[in-house]
């Protein structure tokens, strides 16, 4: 009997699609996992994680306008495939750097600018490729079941970064960086493969004969006058810019809770732990109303966790949070990634997705800029603990000047 919250699965090409967003994704959260572990272990500094992040931010924030008007007039399965196997180019630039002889010949600060700038060509790719992959949905699966494949697409994401986060712990430990490395090349070239295997995906007609600053401003325009999407994106941006805790893991793993390479990996992964056990949750029983307060109340509990991260100074203490914060983070996803998907016009959809991407995707890279360089001026606990008061501040104000998401239901 076919469970009908799980329908796009049995669409051919999405299926396609969700196997090589497993793979891609899972390899892409372990570059970031290897690459952060790798540059704390050279330099001893949580700073040097916050410029990995500002080196991927640059290129994400920069090129999404310009990356939406492209989607918008390309092939996406094209485009998606191309940024896929750009990204393998990149890992083997990595497993060249973790090489033992040229680790040996280099100085620490080189290795680290040569970490810089591999990580900021992976957010050109990412300029292109994440919209990409958002906006290519809407041509996998029929309208009527669009919303259920977005969740399914979010609990893939998220099952990925777990998998990914978690096995790049017990992979350096197994194997160290260097053979890591050749794992995740294995699992990006696989993903390029299968998206390989979906048929193109010709772009909207309408699109081809604007130019690409009207395009541009087209998309942002519409972005700022749906004000659900607009509260949505701003909340979940703000949240993440200073909830997110991602660039302090590595510091609080290795001088606060004294955990090796495989505790590390797990604390990484606890947060995406607990954001896929409440996306299939979602994705098999759909929230029915009210959608837009458990949006509010999931965000002010997210900071709330991470103040209790901050504080704890006990392994499982520190886990549980990141788990709980997980779980509450998995809510805003699910609520926010079906606002996208419902509310966007099939024309549009690379350019409003680069629009997320620009405000919500890359605030993670900038947020872990933030984490670093606070950890530097006051110390990493005041910074995770002054993150989650922020965090609660930014739910405060929304509730009372966005009366809109607050009422919001679909």
């Amino acid at each position: 009997m076919r469970h009908k919250s799980l329908a796009p699965l049995y669409e051919q090409e999405f299926r396609f699609y969700i196997i090589a967003r497993f793979f891609y994704i899972m390899g892409l959260r372990m570059v970031g996992t290897v690459v952060a572990y790798q540059l704390f272990q050279l330099t001893k500094s949580s700073f040097s994680i916050g410029i990995m992040g500002l080196s991927e931010f640059i290129p994400v924030f920069t090129l999404a306008l310009y990356a939406g008007h492209v989607i918008d007039r390309t092939d996406k399965r094209t485009m998606l495939t191309r940024g896929i196997f750009s990204y393998s180019i990149c890992v083997v630039a990595l497993i060249i750097l973790t090489l033992p002889s040229l680790q040996d010949s280099l100085n620490t600060k080189t290795l680290e600018f040569s970490f810089y700038a591999v990580i900021f060509s992976t957010g050109i790719i990412r300029a292109f490729a994440g919209p990409t992959s958002s906006a290519i949905i809407a041509q996998l699966v029929p309208r009527n079941i669009l919303h259920l494949a977005a969740s399914i697409s979010s609990t893939t994401w998220l099952t990925a970064s777990i998998v990914g986060h978690a096995s790049a712990g017990f992979f350096i430990a197994w194997f160290g960086v260097h053979v890591t490395f050749y794992i995740i090349l294995f699992y990006i070239l696989l993903a390029a493969f299968i998206t390989s295997r979906i048929s193109k995906k010709p772009a909207s007609q309408t699109n081809q004969n604007v130019k690409a600053w009207e395009s541009v401003k087209e998309g942002l325009r519409f972005v700022y006058h749906n004000k659900i999407m607009l509260s949505a994106i701003t909340l979940d941006l703000f949240a993440v810019l200073f909830g997110g805790v991602t660039a302090l893991i590595p510091e609080f793993a290795d001088h606060i809770l004294n955990v090796g390479p495989i505790g590390f990996g797990w604390l990484n992964a606890a947060i995406d732990i607990g954001a896929a056990i409440v996306l299939v949750a979602v994705t098999l029983r759909p929230l029915r109303k009210n959608q837009g307060k458990i949006l509010l109340y999931a965000v002010a509990g997210f900071g709330l966790c991470i103040i209790v991260f901050g504080l704890s100074k006990i392994y499982w203490i520190s886990f549980a949070a990141l788990l709980v914060a997980g779980m509450l983070d998995g809510l805003s996803v699910a609520v926010r990634g079906t606002i996208l998907q419902l509310t966007t016009p099939d024309e549009m959809r690379g350019r409003v997705s680069s629009v997320n991407s620009m405000f919500v995707n890359s605030s993670n890279e900038l947020g872990q800029f933030e984490s670093g360089f606070g950890a530097r001026l006051i110390g990493a606990v005041p910074t995770v603990i002054f993150g989650g008061c922020m965090t609660l501040l930014v739910v405060i104000i929304s509730w009372f000047q966005a009366p809109g998401i607050r009422k919001f239901e679909y």
